[in-house]
């Protein structure tokens, strides 16, 4: 067995440097050296495993063990939720059911600014609470580029736009898993996250907005985006608190969307911005209900799908000695699998564990790609030539994919990113502050607010309790930051850019997107500290599960 160190210096900052050593070359090899996305993991992950080996004196086999699963999870799921949302949306454009879901969109406003949020921001929000895993990146930017977007605005903005609905992505997973895992109810935890994102919920609208058309688009569009950021946040809290965090997401999503939709039909911006050089916005002859709504079939049986595979009684479906438990094959290296002892005394575990069929929401989505051909009649050889097309296309984003998670494996299973955590923990009555940045460095490093949670849920745990703040605040303050670390994660920089066709330009779209990542976590910082100083009162009692 061995057991990881956090202080392999003998001074926590010093070992702090050092772990951050890899995130700075990944850094550097995308701002600095214009390195594509792939050729920066690689890079980060081989300089992360000299670390491990050098510093943290990690046996080369389990590098090598982390190195694969990291690299193994980066495809399956991650990779493959994806290429499963590219070839819906590529089923959709070739049977020419995209074309009329623009109209559709047009039809409630030809305005681009309210578009990103009709689609963005609310479409958006919705798949982050069925799908996650960068999926809703994928297809809101491939539908704001067809409606006419540039492809690097359309990519930006809806990495910002899917900041508001992460914490609570994809079903609760990311403060479910975290509760679990420290052994406190979630609701407690859903409602705190609730509270937190008040502020953040509110402003991502009219911030999108701001970035698109300044202070005039705000001016301009200023009644639709209040009921869109509104609508959405009220619901968010509500659901949030009352309900748990399984569907804040899909409803509020959903609520905002109708409320939005609704408000357009009674009003309508004076000046109509568009991003392209469309000038005549006639709308035409309206469409039929029933055309239109063959043409949003794709997304509907996908939203079908998702909902079904997060039933418990289809998940028991799966579980062992259940009908379907032959589809979860699990893979582990002997000698390997458990010869990692954390430093909080737990092993992990560097099995692999592959469900082929049952629980991972790719296989819904593709599920919802063969009702949707047969629902379209698409033809088999044009079904065909979507599905090679999209894997050609993403064949060098899932390669990026696959070395980032491999990097962010390496890093948690060495002890690199508790090193960091641990950093943080020692800064006493400030750590209110740090608290959410450890989450969005988490975010960053693992591309997912679950894993994020997972790692520093403990620590966070810990820290309040020594410090004497509710525990309730740095649980959600780990998500909430985390939540504007997505915006910069290299899988959702690499996801977005395949997307929109920007592959080999991530460096670009993550200089548009870092300032306002970091501009977003000092605020969280800002707006956690002054919750642990002064508004202590809302901070929930936390529930703990018995033993």
């Amino acid at each position: 067995m061995w057991q990881q160190v956090i202080d392999p210096l003998g001074s926590i900052w010093l070992s702090a440097v050092v772990a951050f050593l890899p995130i700075l070359c990944f850094l550097l090899c995308l701002l600095a050296f214009k390195l594509k996305g792939y050729q920066a993991g690689f890079v980060t992950v081989v300089f992360a495993s000299v670390v491990a080996f050098f510093v943290y004196e990690m046996p080369f086999s389990l590098i090598g063990a982390s190195f694969v699963k990291g690299f193994a999870q980066g495809m399956w799921p991650i990779a493959w939720i994806i290429i499963a949302a590219i070839f819906l949306y590529k089923l959709s454009v070739k049977s020419g059911a995209f074309e009329v879901i623009k109209h559709s969109v047009i039809s409630i406003t030809p305005d681009h600014r309210i578009q990103v949020i009709l689609i963005g921001f609310c479409f958006g929000s919705f798949l982050e609470g069925a799908i996650g895993f960068g999926g809703p990146v994928a297809i809101t930017a491939a539908l704001l580029v067809g409606l006419g977007l540039k492809p690097l605005y359309a990519a930006g903005l809806c990495l910002i736009a899917n900041t508001a609905p992460v914490a609570f992505g994809a079903v609760g997973i990311p403060i479910i898993a975290m509760a679990n895992l420290v052994g406190v109810e979630q609701y407690e935890v859903s409602a705190m996250v609730g509270r937190m994102l008040v502020p953040l919920s509110l402003s991502v609208p009219f911030f999108i907005v701001f970035l698109m058309d300044g202070f005039k688009g705000i001016r301009e569009t200023f009644p639709a985006i209040l009921v869109a950021a509104v609508s959405f946040t009220a619901t968010q809290f509500i659901s949030s608190n009352y309900l748990g965090a399984e569907l804040p997401d899909i409803v509020s999503a959903v609520v905002s969307l109708v409320c939005t939709t609704i408000f357009l039909r009674f009003w309508s911006p004076k000046n109509i911005f568009r991003l392209d050089e469309l000038k005549e916005f006639s709308q035409g002859e309206q469409l039929p209900f029933d055309k239109v709504f063959k043409a949003w079939l794709p997304f509907i049986l996908l939203i079908v799908c998702i909902i079904l595979w997060t039933q418990p009684w289809f998940k028991a479906l799966f579980a062992k000695g259940s009908i379907f438990d032959y589809t979860v094959i699990t893979i582990a290296a002997q000698n390997i699998a458990t010869q990692i002892v954390g430093f909080n005394g737990k092993p992990i575990d560097l099995g692999l564990q592959i469900s082929f069929i049952g629980l991972q929401a790719g296989s819904a989505i593709l599920l919802a790609a063969f009702l949707s051909i047969w629902a379209l009649k698409i033809k088999a050889s044009e079904a065909t030539e979507c599905f090679w097309d999209t894997l050609k296309e993403m064949a060098i984003p899932c390669l990026t994919i696959g070395f980032v998670v491999a990097f962010a494996f390496v890093s948690q299973n060495s002890g690199m990113s508790a090193t960091l955590g641990t950093a943080f923990a020692r800064t006493g009555d400030a750590f209110a502050f740090f608290s959410p940045v450890i989450g969005w460095i988490g975010v960053f490093l693992t591309g997912s607010d679950t894993s994020a949670n997972l790692l520093f849920g403990p620590l966070q745990q810990v820290t309040a309790s020594e410090l004497g703040v509710g525990e309730a605040l740095f649980l959600a303050a780990n998500s909430v930051g985390g939540v504007v670390g997505k915006m910069i994660s290299p899988q959702s920089i690499a996801i977005a850019c395949a997307a929109v066709g920007l592959v080999g330009k991530e460096s670009d779209l993550f200089k548009f997107t870092f300032k306002y990542s970091v501009g977003f976590i000092i605020l969280i910082g800002i707006w956690t500290l002054i919750i642990a100083t002064f508004l202590s009162g809302i901070i929930p009692e936390i529930t703990h599960l018995a033993k």
